[in-house]
């Protein structure tokens, strides 16, 4: 299969002094007056011009080694023990003044989100500048040329544009090539990118890492990749070094690790990723024949959905003529970038939305003609399960009333009916009951997305949709949800509306499948038809995007696609 990566670089590229060669490195963090080491005896290395993935879940230390490695910590964290060499000099040691000296120069950070990570009252060309400054590259118009020049390099449309504009005007991909320019300005020995494509779609993060690796084939840069995607790790990287705990599980080729893991970990981490994992969830339950109207659950006919722009007293068409089915008891996905529609249609069938024009019918009522007292009480019936478990429930509740709380909102029962629907609930979703006098900042991610689906399926609705539910989720943590999901659905008779950009968890758990782009609709019928056999370019596009593409059973779905 032909991809713009090119992992495996000439031998003689590659330096005998690694570029980052990190000897038993201890880290701890200070708190409530005592040290807590997170980090036990780490070693690993990067070579000039190499790619090494450093993956594990949340709180396996990925993180902290890569900001010991370049003298990031946070306030309260250390070094205790342990080398950093860069380049064959130990910088473990350093001031931060010393240190500040070559970060930029000699090494360099690709952050995890953009949004965050750039001035919002600075523009972009004045933040690419600042690197080149500080290290004194240049002057005035000199240093105006190579911003231009770096951000042309990273692959921005009209880069004297960009540089002028503040990073809100950019997009998420957008600004993550902002990031990457700043890396790469001064041609730095090593780049550190932490988790450089985790909020991207996934046809922009191919981009991102093929730019990435492009640029360290230039200029035989040696990458440090902090990833928790197995999928991005076996595609992108030379050697894996694989973190649980603060310790090395193992590390070594990556072909060879992938092929045969010797740690336990590993083998559940590899298992659990969507893209290598050779299972599914959810057995098809898709039937042949077309059945009457009875049996589908949600009915989407013709949907047009426009947003009127006041300030120019124009419209903005979000969802253009969209139709689909989804019969009861199964899970249709609705797929595709940021921007084409999926969102929208869903928040459209919840009844959040008024359609434009079109017809949605939900178990059987018409959604377009409700309002008032009815839409409220239609909205018992079906309910929606939000992308990220830590902004969707509220701080100041315990969990008991986050989940008691819909039950308030529609006709109120005795308080110890409440109680019992609440304790029941909080078992089918597998989370002890001591977890109610808790607060959500005292759970776990995984833990937390499990009390949005119990206070999701505490009025008993038929239907869920899940808005990219699992996308916030480390591999472990979404595989346990989804497994989850699947068993509910088996038990109860549940429809899932799955909405998502992940193709890989989407062929997993799915039957069906409607594939959005620029708010039309350009395949859609069973997941492993439209897998096997994409109808357009842009789904044959998001196929070969997917991370973890040596895996040969999507590798030949691709093929077989490209071949249409």
């Amino acid at each position: 299969m032909s991809t713009a990566l090119n992992i495996n670089s000439p031998t003689s590229r590659l330096s005998n002094v690694p570029a980052l060669e990190i000897g038993n490195l201890a880290v701890s963090y200070r708190s409530h007056g005592e040290d807590h080491r997170v980090v036990h005896d780490v070693s690993l290395e990067v070579r000039p011009g190499e790619v090494v993935a450093l993956v594990g879940e949340s709180g396996s230390g990925k993180t902290t080694t890569a900001q010991a490695a370049i003298g990031l910590l946070a306030q309260n964290g250390r070094v205790e023990s342990g080398s950093i060499r860069l380049n064959g000099t130990d910088i473990s040691g350093w001031p931060q003044k010393r240190l500040d000296s070559i970060r930029g120069s000699k090494i360099s950070l690709i952050p995890q989100d953009p949004t965050s990570s750039l001035n919002p009252v600075k523009t972009i060309g004045e933040q690419v500048a600042e690197v080149l400054q500080i290290h004194r590259q240049g002057r005035g118009t000199e240093i105006e040329a190579r911003v231009i020049e770096l951000l042309a390099r990273v692959g921005l449309s009209q880069p004297e544009l960009r540089a002028k504009q503040y990073p809100h005007e950019l997009s998420g991909g957008m600004r993550q090539r902002v990031l990457i320019a700043i890396a790469i300005a001064l041609k730095p020995a090593l780049i550190i990118a932490d988790e450089p494509t985790s909020a991207l779609d996934v046809t922009v993060q191919k981009r991102i890492l093929d730019l990435i690796d492009e640029l360290r084939d230039e200029y035989g840069t040696a990458v440090l990749l902090v990833t928790h995607d197995l999928g991005v790790a076996a595609d992108r990287s030379n050697r894996i070094v694989v973190l649980k705990n603060g310790r090395v599980q193992e590390q070594g080729p990556t072909d060879e690790v992938l092929a045969a893991p010797r740690s336990d970990y590993t083998r559940k981490l590899l298992s659990d990723a969507p893209s290598l994992g050779k299972g599914r969830y959810v057995i098809s339950r898709v039937k042949d024949g077309s059945p009457a109207d009875a049996d589908h659950a949600v009915i989407v006919e013709n949907l047009v959905q426009d947003f009127h722009l006041s300030a120019r007293r124009a419209t903005f068409r979000a969802v253009d003529d969209i139709s689909f089915t989804v019969r009861r008891g199964t899970t249709h996905a609705i797929v595709g970038e940021s921007g084409s529609g999926k969102t929208t249609t869903a928040r459209s069938i919840v009844g959040f939305n008024k359609p434009s024009s079109g017809r949605i019918v939900v178990d059987g009522i018409d959604v377009t003609s409700l309002s008032g007292e009815s839409l409220r009480r239609f909205r018992k019936t079906i309910q929606l399960v939000y992308q990220n478990p830590f902004a969707s429930l509220d701080p100041r509740q315990t969990i008991f009333q986050v989940i008691e709380e819909p039950l308030l909102n529609f006709d109120p029962l005795p308080r110890e009916e409440r109680v019992r629907k609440v304790e029941a609930i909080l078992d089918r979703v597998g989370l002890p009951q001591a977890v109610l006098a808790r607060k959500p900042h005292a759970l776990s991610g995984g833990q937390r997305q499990r009390v949005a689906i119990a206070r999701a399926l505490v009025l008993e609705p038929k239907i869920l949709v899940l808005d990219e539910a699992v996308s916030a989720l480390d591999v472990t943590v979404q595989a346990q949800i989804l497994r989850l999901l699947d068993e509910l659905q088996q038990a109860l008779g549940l429809t899932y509306l799955f909405i998502s950009h992940d193709l890989a968890v989407v062929r997993q758990i799915s039957d069906t499948v409607s594939v959005l782009h620029n708010g039309r609709l350009v395949d859609e019928g069973p997941v492993e038809d439209v897998f096997q056999n994409p109808g357009s370019a842009y789904t044959r596009e998001l196929i070969a995007a997917i991370p973890g593409q040596r895996n040969a059973f999507l590798e030949n779905s691709v093929l077989n696609g490209a071949s249409q």
